[in-house]
């Protein structure tokens, strides 16, 4: 193996990785937005960890974040608004990142 392919190999190793870590994320990240629009629908407990999978889920609807958006819009009925919502979906996946980071 040349040193040209052992670059070419740990690129597209570090690659493979971030593409992972960045998936891990935004699914920690929606968890969360899913357990705190939980607390303001009044669901605790297994109630609150099963809708936020299903916001979880909502997300592999269409590429993006805007299927999870809708959901939880939906969901909340008016008590929140869409660019709330992104703002605070934002703020959780700097607070997943740290997770993972942390996990390491």
């Amino acid at each position: 193996m040349t040193t040209f392919d052992d670059r070419e190999h740990a690129f597209e190793a570090k690659f493979a990785h971030d593409e992972e870590m960045n998936f891990k994320a935004d699914a920690r990240a929606n968890k969360l937005l899913g357990l705190w629009a939980a607390e303001m629908l009044g669901k605790t407990g297994d109630d609150a960890e099963a809708y936020a999978k299903t916001v979880v889920l909502a997300d592999f609807e269409e590429a993006g974040h805007e299927d999870v958006v809708r959901k939880v819009v939906g969901d909340l009925e008016g008590k929140i608004t869409a660019e709330e919502i992104r703002a605070k979906r934002a703020e959780l996946l700097a607070v997943a990142k740290n997770q993972l980071m942390q996990e390491l």
